[in-house]
This record gives C-alpha cells, structure tokens and sequence, in this order.
C-alpha cells in the first residue's frame, strides 16, 4: 500500500457524536456535591452549563445527533481532516511500522479544540446566553472557543494560565483578534485570583487556579455561562468526531491500528481519537487495537496520580469527580506543553485506565523536543509541545517493533501545530529548555 494522505468528502463527515458512557464497562462514578456529599443534579450544572450540555453530560444514548449548523461550522473551519502516513520518519527510523498521524493542526485554530469550541457555542447562543469565560492552558482552548464565540457571536473572557501567558503571547493575539478578553492567570479580576496573589504575587499559575477563575465569572455575571475545554465527558464527546473519521479512513485504505496514541492533558484529545474504536473493542466488535495515553514526567496524573473524588480547580467549587489527580492544589512545573498542566484527568479517561483498557506513558520535556524535531526534518510539520509527546511515543513504538523484526500499525492524532510555539523550540535548540 503506498498511500501518503487519506481524505474524506464532506458527506462522510460525521453527523453523530459517540458517546461511550453505555459502553464502559463498568458505571462511571458520578460527581459529587461536596457540601451533601450526595450525586448532583441538573439543577447544581445549571448555574454555569446550558441544558443541552448537561443532558449530554449524562445522556446513556450511544449516538448524539450533530446540529446541522454544527456540521456546517466543522465544514467551514477545515474538517474533515486528512489523515498521513509517516512515509520519512518510517524511513529515518528504518523501522518495519507503518505510523499515521490524524492532522488536527489543520484548523483555523491550529488544534482539534474547535470541535467542542463550536459545539458549546452553538449551544450556548441556542439558550440565550451572552457571555462564555472559560481558562486556557497553552492557549489553544482559548482560541478555539474564541473562535467559537466569534462564530456565534458571543462574547468571551478567558483566564490563560500566566506562565503560558507570558511563553505564548501570539496565542493571546490571536484570541484578541476573534474579539476575547484574555487575562493573565492568577488574576486581579476575581476574589480566587487575588487571593492566589496575596500569597505569591509571582505565582505561575496553574489550569486548577484559571478555572477557578472563569467559573466565579459565570457565576456571578447575568447571562453568562462556563466553558470547559476538557475532562467532562460532552467536551470528550464532541471530540469523538476524529475517532470516527479516523476509523472510516483506515477502512478505506483496509488497514486496522495495531496501537492509537494521543497525548493526555485532560482527555479531549485522547478520548476523542480513540473512543470510537475503543468502543468497538467494549462491545466485543475487534480486540486488535491497544489504546496508549502519554503524559508529561511534569504532571504525571495516569501514571503518578491517585484514583480518587477531587475537585476540579483549586479553589474547590466545583463538584468532587472520581479521577486521576495530582490533587486540586498540585501546581506543575512551567514546562511548554502547557495543555498538559493539569492535575487530574477526564473521569471516563480514568475510569478505562483503571480498568486496564487503555495504557499510560510519561516523557520528559528535552525527549519530546527531540521527537518533535525528528518529526519536523522529516514530515515538514511542527507538531505542538503537547503533540511532540505523541510523536516520541510512536517513535519509541516504532523502533520496539523494529527491535523485534515486526510489522506494526501505529496511529497518532496530531493535535496541533507548534508554530506559536516556537519559543519552547528555540529554548530547546540553543540548549537552554530543562
């Protein structure tokens, strides 16, 4: 097969999320509230989520149906995305692996994020709402929902944690430039930020700390609403799109991934890349494909963190989820792959961990920089620092199956691209990146 690119016609599109709730294979943990110490309801979400998304957020549908605005947005900012084959890194590598790498970079936002940016707008607009605050990390969030907002006409104001704020001022233009209020986090502009200052008033920040802040925002401003970027399991859902076209191209070139990669902040990224062929694995469907998560050694969740209830930001108002967490007031080390910095993982991404369903890896910032270097000289793209962590995993998979003389199908999602990021690339070549 001397296939180099995959695509996809714009009726073979997805016109359906997967969701995977109905097919854990145990029930996932609910949230709790933490002054009953009882399962929330709709009514504890409704102060700061529109109601669509919180049916979503507990729906047992295995399908939700896409609006077809929805679809006509996906359409309009660069889906369906195309899928490549590694040919010159199979080769650098001499490995008998075939790798392939889904290209989310290709969105007017530079990352996979717009697929749930634009469907939490969507929705948002639907119900009446004004405003969106959300956090950001390295930033791509942000401008994904920005994006979003603008395309929805909605305002935003995000809260970008302060030490991607300062490595990643193009990220905070570009949100600008869609119409956003973008703050340095921790901030002056809510009660959480300044109390975070009076104690350090150089304090880096932190995802758990921004959260913090975008939610005191919705909660205390009319008609406005919180937008989460990751971990819950509609923002994951709405991701679902790239497992789905990822599968159908693989069917079309009759190829089944022997492994799928992606790297893990939260898990939208991850779940939504592998969910729907997991979830085919879940019903008994194929049991061919293994599932790998990788993290930064920074901010090791999956393979440091404890399975327990914790809150998902620092100052403890949001309902205790069962995941893997550093713990809510754990404040990672300022390495670039800032969309990684986060203390816990999605609750269903966590769930399958524990089950042995999927696998987990952690890297060190200067390795993922090398393999992020590698991939650049070799395919002509510059993956993202969060995405060079799939890149060293595939590397590594590839040269174990060259090791052991197999043919091995290795599939990646390229989340993103790096060329806002590309202080971090030039720390790392001049020897300076820790």
């Amino acid at each position: 097969m001397d296939e180099v690119k995959v695509l996809l016609d714009m009726d073979e599109m997805p016109r359906r999320w997967y969701n995977i709730l109905p097919d854990l294979p145990e029930q996932l943990p609910p949230p709790i509230n933490p002054a009953t110490k009882e399962p929330i309801g709709p009514e504890d979400l409704a102060p700061i989520f529109p109601m669509e998304l919180i049916k979503q957020e507990v729906s047992q549908e295995r399908y939700i149906d896409i609006p077809e605005e929805v679809v006509e947005a996906y359409y309009r900012i660069g889906r369906p995305t195309p899928l490549y084959r590694a040919r010159r890194l199979e080769k650098a590598l001499g490995t008998p692996a075939r790798i392939y790498y889904k290209r989310e970079d290709v969105s007017f936002a530079g990352s996979h994020k717009p697929n749930t940016a634009i469907a939490q707008a969507y929705y948002n607009m639907k119900e009446g709402v004004e405003k969106l605050s959300t956090e950001t990390g390295a930033g791509q969030w942000g401008t994904a929902l920005s994006l979003g907002c603008a395309l929805f006409d909605l305002a935003c104001e995000v809260f970008m944690v302060r030490v991607s704020y300062d490595q990643k001022p193009y990220r905070r233009i570009i949100m600008e430039l869609y119409g956003s209020t973008v703050n340095a986090s921790p901030s002056d502009k809510t009660n959480a930020g300044r109390s975070v200052l009076e104690k350090d008033p150089n304090h880096p920040g932190s995802l758990g700390i921004a959260i913090s802040e975008a939610i005191e925002v919705a909660a205390t401003n009319e008609n406005t609403k919180y937008s989460l970027g990751s971990v819950l399991n509609h923002v994951l859902m709405h991701q679902t799109v790239v497992g789905q076209e990822a599968l159908l191209q693989f069917d079309k070139i009759d190829v089944k991934p022997d492994v799928m990669i992606g790297c893990v902040g939260g898990g939208s990224n991850f779940g939504g890349f592998i969910f729907p062929a997991l979830g085919r694995r879940l019903r008994g469907e194929d049991n061919s494909t293994r599932f790998l998560a990788v993290e930064p050694v920074g901010c090791p969740t999956l393979t440091k963190g404890e399975y327990r209830y914790d809150f998902g930001d620092t100052a403890m108002t949001t309902p205790l989820l069962m995941m893997y967490t550093l713990g809510h007031d754990f404040v990672p080390s300022p390495i670039h792959a800032g969309g990684l910095r986060y203390h816990g993982d999605a609750p269903t991404v966590s769930l399958l961990h524990k089950t042995g369903d999927i696998d987990a890896v952690a890297y060190d910032q200067l390795s993922t920089f090398e393999a992020g270097r590698l991939f650049t000289k070799t395919e002509g793209l510059v993956p993202a620092p969060e995405t060079c962590h799939a890149v060293k995993a595939a590397i590594d998979e590839a040269l174990d199956a060259k090791k052991k003389g197999e043919e091995r199908v290795i599939a990646f999602n390229l989340s993103g691209h790096g060329l806002l990021d590309l202080k971090g690339y030039a720390d790392f070549l001049a020897g300076r990146l820790k």
